[in-house]
């Protein structure tokens, strides 16, 4: 992930032409996020495909590809972008039809490792989750086939291939082999 040392805002990050890359705003900060590779965008799909269907069938709410932005905090701005995220069908009709970004965290973030993704990058993207209400938030691991779960900075919870992921209370009744994420 490359920084480029200048303080942005959320609405400068919105109006910024397209250059083809994908950016995040961390406190005033613009980050360029490299394009995923092959892996990372195949199980981001399948953790999306099965996630979206589910939320559908069930009309549960919303779920957003990793182009949407997520405006997490103010002065300074940081717009996060989750690979995949869960909005809630109540709190979509509260807030309305957006044209921006989403003004507010998500229920469910999901965060795809990289392979040049750094644990401290990994571990930042999940407390900014956290801190800003987000639910729940997932990384998937395509390396080691699992699964971390994060719903506080105290209760996280690792997942094998072999285990079940539950939704709980961010996406009720959703649940999901970890297997399959990756199948």
């Amino acid at each position: 992930m490359e920084v480029v040392r200048k303080q942005v805002t959320a609405d400068e990050l919105l109006r910024m032409p397209d250059d083809g890359f994908r950016y995040e705003l961390v406190r005033g900060e613009l980050r360029r996020m490299t394009p995923a590779g092959n892996v990372h965008g195949r199980v981001a799909m399948r953790f999306a495909w099965r996630l979206a269907r589910y939320v559908e069938e069930n009309r549960l709410g919303v779920v957003y590809a990793a182009e949407t932005g997520f405006k997490l905090a103010t002065d300074p701005d940081t717009v996060r972008a989750p690979d995949v995220a869960f909005v809630s069908k109540e709190r979509v009709e509260v807030v309305g039809e957006v044209e921006g970004f989403w003004p507010e965290a998500p229920e469910l973030a999901i965060e795809v490792i990289s392979p040049g993704d750094t644990y401290t990058e990994v571990e930042e993207k999940v407390f900014d989750w956290l801190d800003s209400g987000t639910k729940m938030v997932i990384i998937v691991n395509p390396s080691k086939h699992s699964a971390t779960v994060y719903k506080s900075p105290n209760d996280i919870t690792a997942l094998a291939e072999s285990d079940i992921l539950d939704g709980e209370d961010a996406v009720p009744g959703f649940r999901l082999a970890v297997r399959e994420i990756f199948a």
